[in-house]
């Protein structure tokens, strides 16, 4: 009895030590930690409150904009980094700076799927996102709303679809990649796809993505494309709508680890964090984000199984984003 006793007493010191660790570990984090991000307000200010809650002694200071500002901005700072992590902007985005990240195997690698992070440990999905075609229900009859990228090129939407500059926004970039692999490809009619989506949109292109559902709302466009954590929010408006369209993607938002950047522990901490469990499913419950990890289920999100998801050809949006750009914006200028 005396040798279970002592048994069982050694096992709970050896409990308490391991919960006095992880509480000191979590007690002692200091320093800084400098987040870059193109997220939302809401979700961006809750998340960071989560991490400033479990590491009160590390300073945040966060810098948001557009992930295509925010990529620009790490390379141009490479040789005196400022941030330490860029939280936010689709995967294939961040594929192409890549050179400008250090590799990190996150604590929760063993729940994100391959399918989800970078081969060489360069980014990390922290959210798939399926695009939508948003609509105001006030403008447009939910039988009439577009269901396909097709749908798009009808005449009556001429000038009434809001769109993000690709240029300026990783998930417009997305979309854009997006319509041409599910139009033929680019060398097989998903270029001639977009020329004619583009003079569908009658020169009207916006800087921001986050101003595309928005606008969509107020009813200053009938129709717009837009990222399904964007149209999720509205979950109980009647006035707003949404169609998943046949050719889909579900292109992760990322996060990466700053190269050479001044705080990689903190980076790295932040990093584990956001793929952690807690916020997680902070981000889900309260602002309807699709978790990454393999042991979460995705609440009232259909499930990507249900989608008709394109072939999407990662490494080409990733190595060619620049002649992407280039082509876009000439087909802009005419």
């Amino acid at each position: 009895m005396k040798k279970l006793l002592a048994i069982l007493l050694t096992a709970l010191f050896v409990l308490s030590g391991l919960a006095l660790a992880e509480s000191s570990g979590a007690s002692a984090a200091s320093g800084t930690l400098v987040i870059y991000s193109p997220h939302d307000a809401s979700p961006l200010e809750a998340g960071v409150k989560l991490f400033e809650a479990a590491y009160p002694g590390i300073e945040v200071q966060v810098v948001a904009a557009g992930t295509g500002e925010l990529l620009q901005r790490i390379a141009a700072e490479s040789e005196n980094p400022l941030a330490d992590v860029l939280w936010g902007g689709g995967a294939d985005s961040l594929a192409a700076f890549k050179s400008y990240f250090d590799p990190y195997v996150c604590a929760n690698d063993a729940v994100i799927d391959e399918a989800y992070k970078d081969k060489d440990d360069l980014w990390i999905g922290e959210s798939p996102l399926p695009m939508v075609i948003f609509y105001n229900r006030e403008l447009v009859k939910d039988e009439e709303a577009p269901k396909t990228w097709n749908d798009l090129l009808d005449p009556k939407w001429k000038g009434q679809i809001a769109y993000a500059s690709p240029a300026k926004s990783g998930s417009a970039f997305t979309q854009l990649c997006t319509m041409i692999f599910a139009n033929g490809g680019p060398e097989g009619g998903g270029w001639d796809f977009v020329k004619a989506f583009y003079a569908n949109l009658d020169g009207k292109v916006q800087d921001s993505s986050g101003n595309c559902h928005k606008l969509v709302k107020t009813g200053e466009y009938k129709i717009g494309i837009t990222i399904e954590k964007s149209a999720v929010l509205y979950e109980g408006d009647d006035t707003v709508g949404y169609n998943y369209p046949a050719g889909n993607s579900a292109v992760p938002d990322g996060v990466a680890m700053v190269k050479n950047c001044p705080n990689p522990d903190n980076a790295k901490l932040f990093i584990d964090f956001v793929t952690g469990v807690e916020c997680q499913t902070e981000q889900s419950t309260n602002w309807k984000r699709r978790p990454v990890r393999t042991d979460m289920d995705t609440g009232s999100l259909p499930a990507l199984s249900e989608l008709d998801l394109a072939d999407y050809d990662f490494d080409w949006a990733a190595n060619n984003k620049p002649e992407i750009i280039e082509t876009w914006q000439d087909i802009m200028v005419g």
